[in-house]
């Protein structure tokens, strides 16, 4: 039988009964998630960036992120969703040139925002309808099934309000998109809104004062999937500078809480 990751994949969307798509950094990340039992990963274009040396947003090339993906892939048997930024182009036919490509890197996904980088404005909404538009044909035409997120950044970066984003996701879904995503909506009432607004799964970013309701929040207005962008690996990296601090002050005590407790090592060899 032929490897469907897309068809796998889009079948893990019922709204109402979210799953959860751990983004992962690099190839030991995504075993260890699959062997803890996470049924979907993601890249991160932060955490990306982050071990290029790296800021978010821009910073990384569409071939450095295919690349990149393409080795998450094949960690494990599990569909991978690409974090694509922006597409990596401003017109559609560049959008669409990047669900091509990803679909051959072995991806079952990806998501592209309505932001511009690195200047991080929100495209003029008729062209971010028609940059979706193209990608879901794109999609479309593809031999194997692949899940198009679009996304509406713009009510994250305070470039357009809760109305604009219900506009933008709902042309999204007219336009062909599989899954809506307007992450970090003001709470979690105008995410409820938003989820209602579109018959389209909907993803919800698991971050930051978001991190603090259980699942069973966003299963209840009806969210599909849960993403959690870059905070595990902000996580990571919070941890590092703890133990960095205290290393500079002459306290070595957290070099003593290390991944041997939770046999990181036997999960990296499948044991």
């Amino acid at each position: 039988m032929t490897h469907d990751p897309g068809s796998t994949f889009r079948a893990l969307h019922k709204p109402g009964d979210p799953f959860l798509m751990v983004n992962v950094w690099d190839q030991g990340t995504a075993r260890v998630m699959a062997h803890l039992g996470v049924n979907a990963l993601a890249t991160s274009s932060a955490a990306h960036a982050y071990i290029l040396g790296r800021p978010d947003g821009g910073q990384v090339t569409r071939d450095e992120a295919l690349a990149h993906a393409q080795d998450i892939a094949a960690a494990t048997s599990l569909p991978v969703q690409g974090d694509f930024e922006n597409g990596f182009g401003d017109d559609p036919d560049t959008c669409a040139e990047t669900v091509r490509l990803a679909a051959e890197a072995g991806l079952a996904g990806i998501c592209i925002e309505d932001v511009a980088l690195a200047d991080q404005t929100a495209y003029d909404r008729d062209l971010a309808v028609e940059r979706i538009r193209a990608a879901a044909s794109a999609a479309r035409a593809l031999p194997k099934d692949f899940v198009l997120t679009a996304r509406a950044d713009g009510l994250m970066i305070d470039a357009y309000d809760e109305a604009e984003a219900t506009a933008r996701i709902q042309a999204f879904e007219e336009a062909g998109a599989d899954c809506l995503y307007a992450p970090l909506p003001p709470d979690m009432a105008a995410l409820a809104r938003l989820a209602a607004s579109v018959k389209a799964p909907v993803n919800a970013l698991v971050a930051g004062r978001f991190a603090k309701e259980p699942r069973s929040a966003y299963a209840e207005i009806g969210i599909a999937r849960l993403s959690i962008g870059a905070a595990l690996a902000r996580a990571m990296q919070h941890t590092m500078m703890e133990a960095a601090h205290g290393m500079m002050d002459g306290d070595f005590t957290a070099l003593t809480k290390t991944s041997a407790a939770f046999g990181i090592d036997d999960m990296l060899s499948g044991n």
